[in-house]
């Protein structure tokens, strides 16, 4: 019998039971794809990391990230409280503030992770990759039905929706209203029939009150393809979203920062900073960051 130890965190608030849970393995050395896949099935959270020995001397150790139905390229909550856990059991040289490098499938991620005076490690990562548009939207008419709200709940909202990418595409969906967002109820039936084998069947609706010089978004995401009904935060789409927002503001050159509130309507508040850097209003890097939380350690039993 094989024993591995893991550990849960609470990603993206500086609160017990707030945020995204994360299971991290922090040693996941000999395992294959399937084995890896059948403990994110099992332990059923959105991501479940395992921790790799450094593929490339440049990074600090690499990871790999399972949804329960499928490996991602990458994802920020996963990156965010992986490298804090480290920094909090030790694994990092020194006392901190830490800058490492966690090689992920879509390259490597560098994070930086610094430790306040009060309140828990926070961690920022800098994306590998640009956010991008990358597809057409599908239909207002259709977004409408699979989100479950009335049509004009979309075409009032400010902006169109539109699909980015930085690694993982996600439709983002601005809404008219608070109270559209919160009375979203994903109809799986169109999702099936409509976007489930699409570019990009991941659903990231939001809302900001001015979307020409707002900094405060909120947001929902369902993500059917990847075994998770709804997100409480998520970097991924966090990422994406920074490169919406950019090609709809005028950002000019310069540093422009966002906070984005999600899981509040699962009773899972999360904030992630989103930060972009800009030159005539098109971004050359983007960084999303925010805290985390340890919840609890456990051993998982594998035969053999």
């Amino acid at each position: 019998m094989r024993t591995l130890d893991f550990i849960t965190a609470d990603v993206f608030t500086d609160r017990l039971f707030g945020g995204n849970p994360l299971a991290v393995f922090p040693d996941g050395r000999g395992l294959d794809d399937a084995t890896m896949q059948a403990i994110a099935r099992e332990l059923n959270l959105s991501e479940t990391v395992f921790v790799l020995p450094p593929s490339d001397r440049g990074h600090t150790r690499d990871v790999r990230i399972f949804t329960p139905s499928m490996e991602l390229p990458f994802a920020g909550h996963p990156t965010i409280g992986t490298a804090i856990i480290l920094a909090e059991i030790g694994a990092l040289e020194g006392d901190g503030p830490w800058s490492i490098v966690l090689g992920e499938k879509v390259g490597p991620i560098p994070v930086r992770i610094d430790r306040p005076q009060e309140g828990p490690l926070f961690a920022v990562l800098s994306s590998a990759r640009l956010p991008e548009a990358v597809a057409d939207a599908p239909p207002l008419s259709i977004l409408a039905r699979l989100l479950g709200l009335p049509l004009e709940a979309i075409t009032r909202a400010g902006s169109l929706p539109a699909v980015y990418s930085a690694g993982v595409p996600f439709t983002i969906v601005p809404v008219a209203s608070r109270a559209a967002l919160s009375a979203i109820r994903l109809d799986l039936s169109v999702w099936r029939a409509e976007i489930a084998e699409t570019a990009s069947p991941h659903l990231f609706p939001v809302f900001m009150e001015d979307w020409q010089a707002g900094r405060s978004i909120h947001a929902r995401m369902f993500a059917p393809a990847m075994g998770i009904a709804e997100d409480p935060a998520t970097g991924a789409a966090a990422t994406a979203l920074a490169g919406f927002l950019a090609a709809r503001q005028t950002l000019g050159t310069g540093l422009t920062g966002w906070n984005l509130h999600q899981g509040e309507d699962m009773g899972r508040p999360s904030l992630i900073r989103i930060e972009a850097e800009t030159e005539a209003g098109r971004p050359h890097a983007v960084r999303i960051g925010g805290s985390a939380v340890t919840v609890s350690r456990g051993t998982f039993r594998l035969p053999g």
